[in-house]
């Protein structure tokens, strides 16, 4: 699963996955526990695709961010978004030291964390982009021809 099939829904806990749209709202599943529930269709949704993080400089897409926590923790869990704030803050620098601090809240780092580590125990760690991934296959693709041609 994308990124861009993972929503967020402002006033609910948790990821969410789109699975219809009725006349007045949207029907979601809970990537969590697979329930189901209809969210009115004024509520505030946004895909994980679509957010991103303020930075000195530019915005870094949560994209980039979960990558960047992800080689921090050698592909496992983050530390738990339950975690003493300095801890949070701390920990937050270290993976994304650009990030700004007077903008991004300690609410933000609690959410990127706690979207971070429900993903991975999903399983879905996976955070190239649909270019990103169809240039790797291929490069692959490539390797692999290269290397057949080479053995004959």
């Amino acid at each position: 699963m994308a990124l861009k099939d993972i929503l967020v829904i402002s006033g609910q806990s948790g990821l969410f996955k789109y699975i219809s749209q009725g006349r007045n709202n949207v029907i979601v599943e809970n990537l969590s526990d697979h329930k189901r529930t209809t969210i009115p269709a004024t509520a505030k949704i946004s895909m994980l695709e679509d957010i991103a993080i303020f930075a000195e400089k530019d915005d870094i897409p949560l994209r980039e961010v979960f990558r960047k926590i992800q080689a921090q923790e050698n592909s496992g869990l983050a530390i738990p978004h339950k975690s003493p704030d300095a801890e949070l803050k701390k920990y937050f620098a270290g993976a994304l030291p650009e990030y700004d601090k007077d903008r991004v809240y300690l609410s933000d780092i609690r959410k990127v964390i706690m979207w971070y580590n429900l993903l991975h125990e999903l399983g879905i760690t996976d955070f190239e982009t649909p270019e990103e991934d169809r240039e790797k296959k291929e490069e692959q693709g490539e390797q692999e021809s290269g290397e057949a041609t080479e053995s004959k």
